[in-house]
Formats: structure tokens, sequence, C-alpha cells
């Protein structure tokens, strides 16, 4: 293990934050189809600062007898069975997620993931719900604890919205590519790194010695 990911390991006290962002069908996780789910893995430098190293997404196809949203698919703009989605039943897109994860998680010395999510309760039950549908026995992520960056954004930026957070991050936001879960979690990454680089500048700066002789 070298010093990189030692440093990682410790800065989350053994978890290893990954972004999450999930569309789906409705607001019920157990009767509500996931329909595209993308994953964001960071990777930390020697001076603790985090940049995105890899996403991974994938379209998935409704779970048979799931209930289907008019409005919720008006709203994310996914027509479930179109037929250029190339979608995958969701066992499929859950592996094609957790194979990365899990690697990154033994690569850096982690002991879990920790789903990172804009208001990640919404996500993280789809998710729970969807393992147990699946029958997918390790689940690399932690059951229900969470890092939330609507929380950290109204903390540093005073705004709670993805777009408008993002937007005071002096981040790019494109309304004709958001809510595609590829695009939102790139974006959540990019706010969570910024906040925790930024975080850590203002710890070192606190932890600078004062020159003698100044008032």
């Amino acid at each position: 293990m070298n010093a990189e990911k030692t440093l990682f390991s410790k800065r989350f006290r053994g978890y290893l934050p990954v972004v999450i962002d999930i569309e789906t069908s409705g607001f019920d996780p157990v009767r509500n189809a996931l329909l595209e789910i993308a994953a964001v893995i960071p990777e930390m430098d020697g001076n603790g600062r985090l940049s995105i190293l890899e996403i991974h997404s994938a379209h998935v196809a409704p779970f048979p007898g799931a209930r289907l949203d008019e409005a919720a698919l008006a709203f994310n703009k996914i027509d479930p069975f179109h037929p250029f989605r190339f979608a995958v039943d969701e066992k499929e897109a859950l592996q094609k997620i957790f194979h990365p994860v899990r690697a990154a998680v033994k690569r850096n010395g982690c002991t879990r993931a920790i789903l990172v999510g804009h208001n990640p309760a919404f996500d993280i039950s789809f998710l729970n719900a969807a393992v147990a549908r699946t029958g997918i026995k390790k689940n690399p992520f932690h059951p229900f604890s969470t890092f939330d960056t609507a929380t950290l954004s109204g903390l540093v930026y005073g705004q709670t919205v993805l777009a408008k957070a993002a937007q005071a991050a002096g981040l790019a936001w494109d309304h004709q590519e958001a809510h595609s879960a590829a695009y939102d979690a790139e974006q959540t990454a990019l706010l969570f790194c910024g906040i925790v680089n930024r975080w850590g500048e203002l710890v070192s700066a606190d932890a600078r010695p004062a020159r003698g002789g100044e008032a």
C-alpha cells in the first residue's frame, strides 16, 4: 500500500466516498423502476486533494411489474423502452457499477464504499431495493450511512439545489443534460471534491504558524 492509498483510507475513517446518482420512474423504491445509475470514483493525490478518476453508468430496463409514473418520466425525459437506450437488467447494471467500486475500495485500502449523493436518502433507498430484488450478496456500499452534498452545499454556498450549488461553486451547468444520471453524478462529484479540497485548504491555513513579530 502506498502513501496515497493510506492517506485516502484514513481521510474518511476507512470509507471510500463514491458519488451515485439514480434516475427512476417514481418515488417508491419498491414499486418504481430504477432506470439509470451512475457512479463516480474519486482519487486523492499526495496533498489530500480529491479529483475524479472514473465514471461508470448504465441504462436499466424496468423490472417486471414495475410502476412507471408518467410525471417522473416527463421530468427526467426517459423512455424506458426506447431501443437506443441499450438498457440492461438491474443485476447486470449493478454488477457493472459494483465491480469497479469494489476494485477501488481494495486499491485504496478502504473497508467499504460510502454513497455520496445530492439528497442521498433517495438514491440509497433505490440502490438497496435493487440489491434486494436481484439477490446480490456483496453490496460494497454502507447500507445507510451517506455523505450529502445538499447539506454540504448549504453550509458552504448557501444553496441546496444541485444546479444552484454547482453554479455557486463556479461550475458550468447544462440544463439540457441535467437529470441524466451520468451528468448529475459528475456534477455532484465535482461539487463534493471542491468542497473537500476547500476545507483542506482552510485547515492547512489554520495550521500554519504565525509569523514572529506580527501584531
